[in-house]
């Protein structure tokens, strides 16, 4: 006979794997399998409770993801501008090679 768990058990492991997650970063399988023997839970249990209950959009206000995008864009932008000056110079560098020699 399968166990009853309350639904306060329930809400507080999916948080915990979701804190974790976000904590420690990586796949939800690997806090899954962290959290669920805390709590006496069977790991594919707690994966249903994820999959079910759990947030479908990040906690908190809309304020941090705003931010994060506009930080991820100035590094998009600085990235752009580092490759075409790679590209610049591996240009001059390949028409330097290509010059014949005088010696």
């Amino acid at each position: 006979m399968p166990k009853k768990f309350s639904p306060e058990l329930r809400d507080r492991a999916v948080r915990m794997v979701y804190d974790r997650q976000a904590r420690e970063g990586g796949p939800r399988a690997a806090s899954i399998r962290a959290v669920a023997p805390q709590l006496g839970v069977g790991e594919e249990t707690l994966r249903i409770w994820c999959n079910r209950y759990g947030p479908t959009e990040p906690a908190g206000s809309g304020e941090p993801l705003e931010e994060e995008n506009r930080r991820l864009r100035r590094e998009l932008a600085e990235a752009r501008r580092a490759n075409e000056i790679l590209k610049a110079a591996s240009a001059f560098f390949a028409a330097e090679l290509d010059r014949p020699t005088t010696k």
